[in-house]
Order: C-alpha cells, then sequence, then structure tokens
C-alpha cells in the first residue's frame, strides 16, 4: 500500500527562489556577490525589486570641515577642520517601486584670512542625517563642533564630535601648533610639540576608510587622518580633505610673509550595498 510520501535526497530542499533587490542610481559597481551604489552628488536610489527576506547596508558620510587660517600671527598654528560624521547601517528594509532622497553634503571651503575655518554640511538618506565636520580654530580660539569635532589653535580647546558620528578634535598646544581634527575612529591628538595630526577614520565593508580629521597647522608637517583627513605643512598651506571621504582640511600656521590657506573639507558620500546573485 502506498501512502503518497516523497523522499527528498540531500539538495533537494525548496531554495529562496533566486529573488534579489533590484535597484538604480549612482554609481554601480560589484563585488562577489554584492553590489554597490555610490552617490558622490545628490540623487534617487530607485528601488524596482525588493524581496521581503531581503536588506541593504548603507554608509552616510558628511562633508568635512575645514581647517583654520593663523598667517601672520605670530606664535599659534591653527587647528584641523574635523571629520564629517560617519554613520554605517546593516540591515534596512526597503520597498519596492520606492525611490529614495540622496543628499551628498559638500566639504567647507579653506580661507586665506586669520579666521577660523568653516563647517562642513549634512548628508542624508533612508531618514537618517549626518553632521558636517567642524571648524578648526585660529588666533587661540577652540575647534567647532561637529559629527568630529574640529582642533583648537594655540591653547584652544577640540571641538566636540556628535555622540555615534565622529570623535573631538585635539587642543592646540600653546606655541607654534594647532591641534588635528577629530575622526570617525580616533580623536586628533594635542598640538604638542609638534603639529596635531588629524584623527583616523573608519573602515567601511568595502575595506576603504572614510572621514579622517585634518591635521593642524604649525611650524611642523603633520599628518591627516587615514580616510580623507588633509596633510599640514610647515607654515605652508594646509592640505584638502579628499573628495567623497568626508576628510578634515587641514590649518595653516602663521608665516613670515605672503599668503598661506588653510585646506578645503572634502565631500561626503552615501554608499547602498546588497547581494544581487
Amino acid at each position: 500500500m502506498s501512502f503518497g510520501y516523497q523522499v527528498l535526497g540531500f539538495g533537494s530542499f525548496p531554495s529562496r527562489g533566486g529573488a534579489f533587490i533590484e535597484a538604480t542610481g549612482g554609481t554601480i559597481t560589484t563585488s562577489g556577490d554584492y553590489k554597490f551604489h555610490t552617490f558622490t552628488s545628490s540623487g534617487t536610489f530607485s528601488v524596482t525589486s525588493a524581496p521581503s527576506d531581503r536588506t541593504i547596508d548603507y554608509l552616510i558620510v558628511a562633508g568635512g570641515g575645514s581647517g583654520g587660517n593663523d598667517k601672520s600671527y605670530s606664535g599659534t598654528g591653527a587647528g584641523g577642520g574635523g571629520a564629517g560624521g560617519y554613520t554605517a547601517y546593516t540591515g534596512g528594509a526597503v520597498s519596492a517601486s520606492t525611490n529614495y532622497t540622496v543628499t551628498i553634503g559638500a566639504g567647507a571651503g579653506g580661507t586665506s584670512s586669520r579666521e577660523n575655518g568653516s563647517p562642513g554640511s549634512n548628508s542624508s538618506f533612508f531618514g537618517s542625517t549626518r553632521t558636517g565636520g567642524g571648524y578648526g580654530g585660529s588666533s587661540e580660539a577652540a575647534g567647532g563642533a561637529g559629527g568630529s569635532g574640529g582642533g583648537g589653535s594655540n591653547g584652544g580647546a577640540g571641538g566636540s564630535g556628535t555622540l555615534g558620528q565622529g570623535k573631538p578634535g585635539g587642543t592646540g598646544y600653546g606655541g607654534n601648533n594647532g591641534g588635528g581634527g577629530g575622526g570617525a575612529g580616533a580623536e586628533g591628538t594635542q598640538g604638542n610639540v609638534n603639529n596635531g595630526a588629524g584623527g583616523a577614520g573608519s573602515q567601511w565593508l568595502n575595506s576603504s576608510y572614510y572621514a579622517g580629521g585634518g591635521a593642524g597647522g604649525g611650524a611642523y608637517a603633520s599628518s591627516g587622518g587615514n580616510g580623507g583627513g588633509g596633510d599640514g605643512t610647515s607654515r605652508g598651506n594646509g592640505g584638502h580633505g579628499t573628495a567623497n571621504t568626508g576628510g578634515g582640511g587641514a590649518g595653516c600656521g602663521a608665516t613670515s610673509g605672503g599668503s598661506v590657506s588653510s585646506g578645503n573639507g572634502g565631500s561626503g558620500v552615501v554608499i547602498v550595498r546588497y547581494q544581487y546573485q
């Protein structure tokens, strides 16, 4: 007598059906089983197919702050700009036939005048907004608050970072050297005997680093944070933060003459990742 049972061999269990998220927007690349949509300017992430058991991972980085400028101000060094706010998410549920707005924050412009730098602009995606990096301080002032804080000048304190987005900037040394801007992964260092180094950024799922702080300015060369932070020079122009990393711009210090400018902050970025095969 047959009861109609069927015995399934190994490998015969039902599959998930091969359904994956499908979407457009940004610059699309693949790595292994994943697609990456990289937005270097504002745009739209448009989802055409979204199975209920599939999700996205995404990175939001705001624009970096610019460094301060202490030119022709004896015995000081300006602070480095803070990195743009950095946050990584996993497991975001998206809906089919839905457009998600992407806003990319600009990096702040550097300055050729003796003054503080400027804060970076915010980036946003999927209902979340990250804060632009804080400005580097000048003329004995503190650095500005931001996603990551800017470095202080000549004894000025570093600016505060935003919880979950970045670290504080470093204090300026009361002699010649500005503090480094904060990064996503580490605080900017104090000026001390040398210019402060920018705080390190953080590594994302594509193995790249983002949101490094800008170096402080002054009498010595110094390094920006890994993740696009601008490098400092010896009494010269501050290095720029790298575009689409949210890196902070470097500060510049006192000079015996001539025109020097602080570094620009790097623009932000949004990256979306999902399994496509």
